[in-house]
């Protein structure tokens, strides 16, 4: 079913294309090289308010519901991915724990700096040895006084880097575990005993940095505890679920860009004397291309449509991420295949969007363990 969209957010929608196809992506070939994101394209992203968009307007944001953020992200997801995993990273799961769940006195704290751009957001949620086992948690928080003291390492956390506050998952209780015994933080870079490892060098998304987060006996103060104490890890599960459709909504964006990308090569290159658009096999894989995407944005914007209506959505926001994000990765291979030799060249968009295409089926939740979700979730259904 489509989701009709309001006037204002159909504007947004055209407003922020515009922006990415004419002001960010001329920029794409620079952020590639240089492995960084023109400042001046940062500014404009808070100008537009993009950093603010999952934050009510009472904090200075724009307030954006899970339909909009979607609308917004797609869009986003038409240029270079490490750009928009700056802004993604920073308004999904960076900034939905405090926005959802922390104390009034921590949102006003926070929030408005955030949705200004002025402090960035990072979730550190991953470890060495917890990755999809997301309760497997080595990091501690012991309580002293009114003060934390945090303990352990964090790996693989997009906008470490560059991150001012960090939403960190500790163990706070070994006996109970997942079940109690985990608690979120909201930790500023400046605590003492946080250590910011050296920039991972990766496959793709350059301009999108991530490093280790590492706590020695950091000190954090008791009010900076986001949620119930022991409530961390159901925190986790319903930040991740809205980041999921976010995400699903960026590879639905991207696989729009490379079916008009391919489309338009495949008209102006000739082989035996004629376009290759007239060959059926390019025919095909084009059709497949713009069915299967489709179907991931009906998929991905019926998540937002559940979020919005404050129903649960593990199940759902589980099936867009894994089905936008196998698209995605598709959709990159015959963008490659139907540009032949060029589409293997650096200086070809399409050999980016098939290098930053793979580590979607990986982040905020393997699709192995988005199977396992939505598997789950169907037999306690039926």
């Amino acid at each position: 079913m489509a989701v009709e969209l309001s006037n204002e957010l159909d504007q947004m929608k055209w407003m922020i294309r515009n922006f990415v196809d004419n002001e960010v992506e001329p920029y794409a070939a620079q952020i590639e090289e240089e492995d960084a994101i023109p400042q001046h394209l940062v500014e404009k992203a808070k100008e537009l308010g993009l950093f603010g968009m999952s934050i009510p307007e009472e904090y200075g944001g724009i307030g954006l519901g899970a339909v909009g953020k979607a609308v917004v992200l797609e869009q986003l997801g038409r240029t270079h991915n490490g750009y928009v995993s700056l802004i993604s990273a920073h308004t999904g799961i960076g900034s939905t724990g405090l926005v959802k769940l922390a104390s009034e006195s921590l949102k006003r704290k926070y929030l408005p700096d955030m949705a200004a751009g002025n402090k960035i957001a990072a979730f550190a949620l991953s470890e060495p040895g917890a990755g999809s086992d997301a309760t497997n948690l080595s990091t501690v928080a012991e309580k002293k006084g009114d003060q934390w003291i945090v303990n352990g390492t964090k790996h693989f956390i997009t906008n470490g880097p560059v991150a001012d506050v960090f939403t960190v998952f500790a163990v706070t209780d070994k006996e109970k575990g997942a079940k109690g015994g985990i608690t979120a933080f909201l930790i500023e870079k400046d605590f003492p005993g946080l250590i910011v490892g050296k920039k991972d060098k990766k496959m793709g998304l350059r301009g999108s940095y991530t490093s280790q987060i590492i706590f020695e006996d950091c000190i954090v103060p008791d009010s900076n505890v986001i949620g119930e104490v022991g409530m961390g890890y159901m925190s986790a599960l319903k930040i991740l679920a809205e980041g999921r459709v976010g995400l699903a909504a960026r590879s639905v964006g991207s696989s729009e860009k490379l079916i008009e990308l391919s489309a338009s090569y495949a008209k102006e290159r000739i082989q035996f004397g004629k376009p290759i658009a007239s060959n059926q096999a390019i025919q095909w894989m084009l059709a497949d291309m713009a069915t299967e995407t489709a179907a991931a944005r009906a998929l991905t914007m019926e998540a937002a449509k559940m979020i919005d209506e404050g129903k649960k959505v593990i199940k759902e926001a589980s099936m867009a991420k894994l089905f936008a994000s196998d698209v995605f990765n598709r959709v990159a291979d015959k963008a490659v295949q139907i540009h032949g030799g060029m589409g293997y060249m650096a200086e070809y968009p399409v050999e980016r969007f098939y290098r930053d295409a793979r580590i979607t089926k990986i982040y905020e939740g393997t699709n192995e363990i988005q199977r396992l979700i939505i598997a789950r979730n169907v037999l306690e259904e039926n």
